[in-house]
């Protein structure tokens, strides 16, 4: 069977925990930022596991995460 290739793009966004679970990065934190609270902007900052919808869609992008 042939290697498969993986999406560059979603490489760079997606990462895999020690357990297997994919983590992402929370939206809103890019620019517009004077207005958000500075707990909004803390929260928003760390990441979040994709949801479980999501979970097959990631897999095949990302053939060898883990």
């Amino acid at each position: 069977m042939p290697k498969l290739k993986t999406r560059r793009a979603a490489a760079k966004r997606f990462r895999a925990t020690g357990t297997g679970k994919v983590m992402r990065r929370k939206a809103f934190r890019n620019h517009l930022l004077q207005h958000k609270s500075t707990k909004r902007k803390s929260q928003l900052g760390k990441p979040a596991v994709i949801d479980e919808t999501d979970e097959k869609r990631v897999q095949l992008m990302l053939p060898y995460l883990g």
